[in-house]
C-alpha cells in the first residue's frame, strides 16, 4: 500500500494497468489494446557507491508487436539532477534489456509539468549526443472527471485524475464524484480505491476531505455500503481500543490471543458488551464467558 503522494503517481501504474491506455491517450500515442503489464526491476545503480533508483518500470508486452519498457517518474518540484539521471535510465535500460524504453513523468503542477517536457540535451559545440523527450502528464492535460457515472466505469483513472488534481480548485468536486462512485459498488471492489487514495494524499487538504467522505454513513444508511462500512469498522477499532485501555488501567492482564481477538473484532454490538463489562471483571475469561461460543464467530 501506498505511503505518500509521490508513491501513489507512479505505484497505481503498477498496481492498476489498466490506466495506461487513457493516459497514452490524453498524449496522443496509441497504446496496444491487448498487452502484458509487469513491473521489473526499478534499481539502475551500478558497480558503484552511487545508488539510483528509478520510480516504478513497466514491461510492456503487446499482442501485436514488440515489448517495450515504460519508465515512470513522479515529479512534484523541477529537479535539476532529473535533467541527467532521466537520460541515464534509459541508456542503462535499454542497454541491460535490450528493448525500446519510454519515460513517462506524472506531476501535480504546471510549472513542474512545462519542465518536464524538456527536451534535455547532452552535447557541446553545437553538437548534440543525445537528447531526452519525456512523455509528461499532468493538470493541464489529465482529465477533470467530476462525473460519479465516469467514475464509476473507470475508478482507476478516477482515482489517477484526484492524485494529479490534489492541489487544483477542483479536487472537491473529483473526490465527491468518486465518493459517489465507489460507494455503490462491491466493497471489495472498493476498498482499495479507498484505501489508496486514503494513504497517497496523505495529510493535505485533499486528504481531509476524503477521509470526510469515507465516514459519512449517513450517506447511505443501511445499505452497507463502502462509506458506511468504513466508518462502522472505525467505531469497531475505537472500541476495542477503549475495552484494552480500560482493562491496562484496572490492571487485568490480557493474553495476546485475548488482545487479537478484541482488536480484531467487527461486531459493535458486541463490543459495546464487553465495554460495558470492563468496570466488573477480574480477569479476561470474565469478560468474555457470556459470549464464549459466539464471540469467535463473530470477531
Amino acid at each position: 500500500m501506498v505511503t505518500s503522494a509521490h508513491e501513489g503517481l507512479h505505484r497505481i501504474f503498477q498496481e492498476r494497468p489498466e490506466i495506461l491506455s487513457p493516459v497514452f491517450g490524453v498524449l496522443g500515442i496509441a497504446f496496444p489494446e491487448k498487452a502484458a503489464v509487469y513491473a521489473i526491476g526499478t534499481d539502475v545503480t551500478e558497480a558503484r557507491p552511487l545508488a539510483r533508483h528509478i520510480d516504478t518500470v513497466l514491461r510492456i508486452g503487446p499482442s501485436d508487436g514488440e515489448d517495450f519498457l515504460l519508465a515512470v517518474e513522479a515529479q512534484e518540484r523541477r529537479d535539476a539532477k532529473k535533467e541527467s539521471s532521466w537520460p541515464y535510465y534509459i541508456s542503462y535500460l535499454q542497454a541491460k534489456y535490450g528493448l525500446p524504453v519510454l519515460l513517462l513523468v506524472v506531476c501535480r503542477d504546471r510549472a513542474t509539468t512545462k519542465w518536464a517536457t524538456g527536451p534535455f540535451s547532452c552535447g557541446t559545440r553545437g553538437w548534440i549526443a543525445q537528447m531526452t523527450y519525456p512523455l509528461v502528464v499532468g493538470p493541464d492535460n489529465l482529465p477533470v472527471i467530476t462525473d460519479p457515472r465516469t467514475a464509476a466505469e473507470k475508478p482507476a483513472m478516477a482515482v489517477f485524475s484526484a492524485l494529479a488534481h490534489a492541489n487544483s480548485p477542483h479536487i472537491d468536486a473529483i473526490l465527491d464524484a468518486l465518493g459517489r462512485a465507489l460507494a455503490g459498488m462491491d466493497w471489495n471492489a472498493a476498498s482499495y480505491f479507498f484505501q489508496f487514495l486514503d494513504s497517497a494524499l496523505g495529510d493535505t487538504p485533499a486528504g481531509d476531505k476524503w477521509r470526510d467522505i469515507v465516514t459519512f454513513v449517513n450517506y447511505f444508511p443501511g445499505r452497507g455500503t463502502v462509506m458506511e462500512k468504513a466508518y462502522l469498522e472505525g467505531e469497531a477499532r475505537g472500541e476495542a481500543k477503549a475495552i484494552l485501555r480500560f482493562l491496562e488501567a484496572r490492571g487485568v492482564r490480557v493474553p495476546q490471543e485475548a488482545r487479537d481477538l478484541i482488536a480484531g473484532c467487527t461486531d459493535l454490538d458486541l463490543l459495546n458488551r464487553w465495554l460495558d463489562r470492563t468496570p466488573h471483571v477480574e480477569s479476561v475469561d470474565e469478560l468474555f464467558a457470556e459470549d464464549a461460543g459466539p464471540a469467535a464467530d463473530r470477531s
